[in-house]
């Protein structure tokens, strides 16, 4: 149980003792009428500061926090658009002048008469772009940062952490899919469901929500990073793709 609720339960335990106590207490002798009421608003104030200062005591929600994991989420987003995606438009603008270049190549050697040598593939033909992190390392760590990023640990257990039994352990994931298959569950949940999950699976517990938050480099790099969990001594339920 966590430290937070541990706290919690405790306070109040601790007030229903002192309710209890205030049902078991003798009854307070008769006042009058200018003493009774200065008796009723004098507890008020002190139950309501006793209130107030234990409030303020507990764990208090900080919007920095949720701040900083949308600035996470959509960071490179809004990079992007402020930057009018420049990077991408020169590296176009490169490939289009290496094909003109090509083409007065073959134009040349047409009107002279000589064989035309064929340019490589990579030079006339445009590359797709490289995914971000195209090294492995870097995939694995994208993939770990969105697995924290999206908060997947609240429905799923990995490496014995998290999990509120909503979602499968995930441990051995990668014996019984494969990446593609990953992906595709987190881009559509309901692509694929885990055997003994059918009553979550009918409700949608998984949120169909992921395909908006991460883009596809950052999805596929999530899949990639869960199929390297091949622990087959952890009991991952299989999973049974649907039409």
């Amino acid at each position: 149980v966590p430290s937070d609720f541990q706290l919690l339960f405790f306070i109040f335990s601790v007030i229903g003792a002192i309710v209890f106590i205030l049902l078991d207490a003798p009854p307070v002798r008769t006042m009058s009428g200018g003493k009774s009421v200065f008796a009723i608003t004098a507890f008020w104030i002190l139950l309501i500061t006793v209130c107030i200062a234990g409030a303020s005591l507990l764990p208090q929600f900080d919007p920095e926090d949720e701040r900083a994991k949308i600035d996470k989420l959509v960071g490179k987003e809004r990079a992007a658009s402020q930057k009018g995606k420049t990077e991408e438009l020169i590296a176009r603008a490169k490939t289009l002048d290496e094909q003109v270049k090509a083409l007065e190549a073959r134009l040349k050697g047409l009107g002279s008469g000589q064989a035309v040598v064929a340019t490589p593939a990579s030079s006339a033909v445009e590359k797709p772009p490289t995914p971000a992190g195209a090294a492995g390392g870097d995939v694995m760590k994208v993939g770990e940062e969105q697995w924290q990023l999206q908060e997947c640990y609240n429905c799923h257990k990995l490496r014995g952490e998290g999990g509120k039994k909503r979602g499968p352990e995930l441990d051995n994931i990668g014996s019984l899919m494969t990446v593609e298959e990953i992906q595709q569950k987190i881009a559509d949940p309901k692509s694929f469901m885990a055997e003994g999950y059918e009553k979550e699976w009918q409700k949608g517990i998984m949120p169909n929500k992921f395909k908006d938050l991460m883009d596809p480099k950052e999805m596929q790099a999530l899949a990639a990073w869960l199929g390297t969990f091949k622990n087959t001594s952890v009991n991952t339920p299989k999973p049974i793709k649907k039409s």
